[in-house]
């Protein structure tokens, strides 16, 4: 079964910024809690986002055991949006749309994912017990360092 998580925050900064900072796959690991481990592999020269990047990880989901993750960037439409697939990994799918949008207080930025879990019934019994409130921890972090980083003293990174 196909599952979606949905978040959007306002970000009190221009677009250059927002976009910087969000197609760079260094700046993960500052918004991934620490319990789980994050870890990019992928040495990149430059930090710009392109189609057909490829990205690996090492990632703790579930008890600490570390995992890789491959995901591949299939489309990118430069300070407006850009999509993640996993190609290899913890889900059976993953695809994570990020959108950026310009308005009077900054950017407005959404997040879409659809995610698949392997295993079937085994998966969505896992998914029920501790896989959504996982991801939504995931997401409810990123949104409070998001805030610390972007918002506090309506002010953005320097």
């Amino acid at each position: 079964m196909i599952h979606t998580i949905y978040r959007e925050q306002q970000l009190h900064c221009d677009i250059e910024k927002a976009w910087k900072f969000f197609s760079s796959a260094n700046n993960l690991s500052l918004i991934t809690p620490p319990d789980m481990k994050f870890t990019v592999l992928t040495e990149m020269e430059d930090d710009k986002v392109f189609e057909g990047m490829i990205i690996d990880y090492y990632v703790s989901p579930i008890l600490g055991i570390r995992m890789k993750w491959k995901t591949e960037i299939i489309q990118v439409d430069f300070q407006k949006s850009f999509t993640d697939f996993q190609k290899k990994g913890p889900y059976k799918l993953w695809h994570h749309h990020h959108e950026f949008i310009t308005n009077e207080q900054g950017v407005f930025m959404k997040d879409s994912v659809k995610y698949e879990l392997p295993f079937g019934f085994l998966g969505e019994l896992a998914h029920k017990i501790f896989v959504r409130k996982k991801i939504e921890h995931i997401f409810n972090y990123r949104y409070k360092v998001l805030e610390e980083l972007f918002n506090k003293n309506k002010t953005c990174l320097s």
